[in-house]
This record gives structure tokens, sequence and C-alpha cells, in this order.
């Protein structure tokens, strides 16, 4: 089901309620801003006058109203973007699919890009968007879905899934590496989530709830145990760090697929 019509029942219901952004502008270089809207808009079987009357103001909600009657092959990467995305919701979207929106962009196109999205959402669409940067997924998404190899291995909210892996990290240098398995058995019964304590030499890394008020406690608990603790740190995990618990690798070891 897509916006509540069933896709192979209805599959024309389902292209009428959507919008597309693919990975690459999909423009028409050799037309004006202005002619690639109106060239969309009648492909909806919009008459000519709705379909520039909706172009021109998708392109001064998208600031491209100076740019409009520009051809498109001197546009910047930005600017083609936010216009691939104005040619998506010509005909008012309920569910808007957008593939790797940033892809290529600088940071400040970047930016503006993500306060579309958010501004898109606000008003009442439905944004399907894919990515590999996740610190974008963490900032855009209500709902994450994680995907590698082509299956779905985790599904829930930012803070659903950095509480999967535990949470905060709580990360402790001890002094001595004698003292290794005992720091580890002090360390153990804090840990939460589906991840065990992670030993390196003398530094070790436990997924805990509520770091600030569980330090005092493992200080004087691994004093008690007779260890020397060199340096106690808590960081909450980012996405970054959930998808390479659950894989085992980082985004950047994934090349062409999406994680995300």
């Amino acid at each position: 089901l897509v916006d509540g019509v069933d896709a192979v029942a209805d599959p024309n219901g389902v292209r009428r309620r959507i919008g597309l952004t693919g990975q690459y502008a999909a423009v028409e270089e050799r037309l004006t801003a202005r002619e690639n809207m109106s060239y969309i808009g009648r492909l909806f079987h919009m008459t000519k006058a709705e379909a520039a009357a909706r172009g021109d103001e998708l392109l001064e909600r998208f600031d491209l109203s100076d740019a409009a009657d520009r051809v498109v092959n001197g546009f910047s990467g930005g600017m083609r973007r936010r216009l691939d995305i104005a040619m998506s919701l010509i005909a008012r979207p309920s569910v808007l699919f957008l593939d790797e929106p940033t892809t290529g962009l600088d940071p400040r196109s970047r930016l503006a890009m993500w306060e579309l999205i958010e501004e898109l959402e606000a008003d009442g669409t439905t944004v399907l968007l894919t990515t590999q940067y996740l610190d974008e997924a963490d900032r855009l998404a209500e709902r994450i879905i994680v995907i590698d190899h082509g299956l779905v291995i985790a599904n829930g909210t930012s803070d659903e899934l950095k509480d999967r892996i535990g949470g905060d990290r709580l990360r402790v240098s001890i002094a001595k590496i004698e003292n290794q398995a005992a720091a580890l058995a002090t360390l153990r019964p804090i840990c939460t989530g589906e991840v065990e304590v992670s030993v390196d030499g003398r530094t070790f890394t436990a997924p805990i709830h509520a770091g600030d008020r569980v330090v005092p406690g493992v200080i004087r608990a691994l004093d008690d145990a007779g260890v020397d603790v060199l340096d106690v740190e808590v960081h909450r995990p980012t996405l970054d760090d959930v998808f390479l618990t659950l894989t085992g690798r980082t985004t950047s070891d994934e090349n062409e697929e999406v994680p995300a």
C-alpha cells in the first residue's frame, strides 16, 4: 500500500500520488527552468495555464524565480537539485521519494536541501529518503530503516537504534594490563543492549544508559576492585556507530550500496 492505495490493484492510482527525485537530477538541460516545469505539468495532463501557474509557484518557493528563464545547462548543482525536486512536486504528490538528494552538493547547498525537506514534511508530504550520510538520516528522519545487502536489519527511530546498541558508550582506560580481568568483571554488570564490553588492551568500552549517572558508581566499583583508572569518558553513539555495530563495517566501506 502506498498512501492507502494498493500498488498491484491500482498502479496508476499510486503513480498519481507519488513524486520521485532520483540520485541524479533529471532535468532537460536545453530548456529553461520554467519550460522544464511546464513540460512535467503537461505530462501530468495539466492545462497549459495550470502547469504555468503551478510551475511559477514552485519556482518561487525553491528560490528559482530569478533563474526561471535561464537555460538549465548553466545551473549549479544545487540549483539543478532544487529544480528537480520542484518538478517532482508539480502534481502535489502525497508521497515523495528522494534518492540521495544531497550527493555531490557543497555544505551550504546540503544544509539548504535539509531545510527544504523539513519544510516539505511540515507541509504534510511524506518523504522516503535514501542516503549514505547517516548524520542526514539522524537529523531528518522520524523512522530509519537500515539495509544491509538488500535485507532490512534494523527499523526504528534514531534513539531506538542507538539504544539497541546500548545507548551511551562508556570508555574506561586503566593503568595496568594485569588488572584487565578485574576491570572486565566490574564493567560487565552495567552493560545494556545487545553488545558486550569490548576490550582493547587497557581500554574498555561498555554500552550503558544514563551515562552521567553511571560514571561515579563505575569509578567507585573499579576502585573497590583494586583497579587504577587513568581516564573515563561517556559519549552518545552516532548512527555510524549503530551501522558499524550491526554490519561490522562503516558506511564508507559500502561504496555504491545505500545503508539507510
